[in-house]
């Protein structure tokens, strides 16, 4: 018989569940577990260790902000608590309500700003955007606003009345060259231009031609000689020529013809071509878009009127080559309104008439008129002064025959092309000597489309290289043209002027900030052109032009790709019919 126990054993209460505590039975006292916090887990948990003291208490088991914030995802913990994914139903937890406690504090309290994105601050990430989103403006619709067409030709004056833009047209404002570093260029909104001629369906496309072929060709061409010269040429103003520049000079609106009629209107290129003197004739404008086309970004176009056995390249009146470009090649070039512009005055279009207007007015004012001209051998043949009223403006025409072809060709290939002089400069040994007159011109270094450039104000006495070079960049289809124009004429110089805005905001009113001069060859090898290049270009697309039968036919640059197309045209295209001359009439 076993032994009788010294204590007595508890009465047993009967339960239906054999596991755990009784839940809803009665219980004896000092067993009630009725309220008592309970963490479930499962039979596979690992007990590392019966308590944690080191675990932060706020953390809970979710990512809290603390220096722990993103531990969990890239560490494990080498020690599981039991029950630590519960952990927070054992936390102390203040019951007593604490909605209706407020703290009284008569003291102002300033709290410190925080960096924010695009603000300063210390320790706080600046980036500041240069420039707008990049947006595409065309070449197309520059208007025929800065011109009058009277008998065929394309008439310029000086007056405010032919600085007008009939396009209501902008350049988006933003910081100066671009934005840095490429933010957010994918994020940059596509922009298309337009063509500058509306390609008609019933037009057959002959020839595709892309950049990278012909950036491929070169061709060595002697310097042309004269055939005939007509026109006067003021001698030039010295006075721009100073070492240390000059003081701001007011660009003054002159009213004076010039006279840029496209090559079949010329009736000194007609007569030439009845006497044989050569098979190709076109002009220095059109002839230096051809050989600079792989700079060129806006669009173009060349009418090619294929006649016997001759060929005329001709541009279309109020056309892109009337209008001189401006940060054709800028990074961010300058945008039309239909892209997002606000600043009406600088879009593409308004911009190329202010330049064209710039430079008509700047060619006048840097000669001096005097009695003292140099004339050359015949009188203008554009200029009819019982018509006219206003003065005949500085300008020779050197009618120039190039020889095209090669040492090794029999045959030769002979191209006649009208140049122009804008003035006569007296070298050292008291010669006449033939120049150039340009002008760049500074809108506004803020805007959208600025390119980067510099503030002429301040850097042009002190950085001249740096702003030369800017223009470069962004202007190199422009200046090559403009050499390529110098070379074709047999100018000794090419001068050109700075003009800037006298309010970033008007676009009516200029400055002469100064004057630089370069030998065309010379400014051709810092702006690495290569005029053998250029020629090879000609000389392929002469061939092209020669090759067709008889008609009319159109060279046409993509507006959004590095391509030119050839196309057969009907031969009543761009002819100008009585309702056109009614509608010019009427916006004259």
């Amino acid at each position: 018989m076993a032994p009788a126990l010294p204590f007595a054993l508890p009465p047993l209460v009967p339960v239906s569940s054999p596991w755990g505590p009784p839940a809803n039975e009665a219980s004896p006292s000092g067993l009630a577990f009725e309220g008592a916090p309970y963490a479930p887990f499962s039979k596979g948990d690992k007990l590392g260790k019966l308590a944690d003291w080191t675990q932060d208490p706020g953390r809970d088991g979710r990512d809290q902000r603390s220096g722990r914030q993103n531990y969990g995802r890239s560490h494990r913990d080498p020690y599981q608590a039991y029950g630590a994914s519960t952990a927070s139903s054992f936390q102390f937890q203040n019951v007593e309500d604490e909605s209706s406690f407020s703290l009284v504090d008569s003291s102002r309290t300033t709290a410190k700003p925080r960096a924010t994105f695009g603000q300063g601050g210390r320790g706080g990430l600046v980036l500041r955007s240069r420039g707008g989103t990049q947006g595409r403006g065309g070449a197309r619709g520059f208007g025929p606003g800065a011109g009058a067409q009277r008998s065929g030709y394309q008439r310029y004056t000086g007056a405010r009345g032919g600085h007008q833009d009939g396009a209501r047209t902008g350049g988006q404002r933003g910081g100066r060259g671009g934005r840095r570093f490429g933010w957010k260029d994918y994020d940059k909104p596509q922009r298309l231009r337009d063509s500058s001629v509306t390609i008609s369906p019933d037009w057959q496309m002959l020839e595709e031609i892309d950049f990278n072929r012909l950036a491929k060709l070169a061709l060595d061409i002697k310097d042309g000689t004269d055939v005939d010269t007509y026109g006067f040429t003021y001698y030039y103003d010295k006075s721009f020529d100073r070492p240390g520049g000059i003081s701001e000079r007011k660009l003054q609106v002159i009213d004076t013809l010039s006279y840029n009629p496209t090559t079949s209107d010329d009736p000194v290129i007609q007569q030439l071509a009845q006497k044989d003197e050569g098979r190709v004739f076109a002009t220095d404008s059109i002839l230096s878009m051809l050989m600079c086309a792989p700079r060129s970004v806006y669009p173009w176009d060349i009418v090619v009127n294929r006649e016997g056995d001759k060929l005329f390249l001709d541009k279309r009146e109020g056309g892109p080559l009337d209008f001189v470009t401006v940060n054709e090649n800028a990074a961010e070039p300058p945008m039309e309104v239909a892209d997002g512009s606000k600043d009406s005055i600088n879009t593409p279009s308004a911009l190329a008439l202010e330049a064209t207007f710039i430079n008509q007015n700047f060619a006048a004012q840097a000669v001096v008129e005097s009695d003292d001209k140099h004339e050359f051998a015949h009188p203008n043949p554009f200029y009819n002064p019982e018509e006219e009223t206003e003065p005949l403006g500085s300008r020779g025409y050197r009618y120039r025959k190039i020889n095209l072809s090669a040492a090794a060709e029999e045959t030769e290939l002979n191209l006649i092309v009208r140049t122009e002089i804008d003035g006569t400069i007296k070298n050292a040994s008291g010669e006449d000597s033939f120049i150039t007159i340009k002008a760049l011109n500074e809108f506004d270094t803020r805007a959208a489309g600025a390119g980067g450039a510099l503030d002429w104000r301040s850097k042009f006495g002190s950085q001249r290289g740096a702003v030369v070079a800017t223009e470069m960049k962004n202007n190199s289809c422009k200046l090559a043209r403009w050499t390529v124009q110098s070379l074709l004429a047999g100018a000794d110089q090419m001068k050109l002027g700075f003009v800037s805005r006298a309010n970033p905001k008007d676009k009516a009113r200029h400055v002469i900030l100064g004057v630089v001069g370069y030998k065309p060859r010379d400014f051709a090898n810092q702006m690495n052109y290569s005029v053998a290049n250029g020629w090879g270009i000609a000389r392929s697309i002469i061939d092209m032009c020669l090759a067709l039968e008889e008609g009319k036919y159109v060279i046409v640059k993509d507006p959004n790709k590095p391509v030119i197309r050839l196309y057969e045209v009907p031969r009543d295209a761009f002819d100008e019919g009585p309702a056109d001359e009614e509608k010019q009439e009427e916006n004259e």
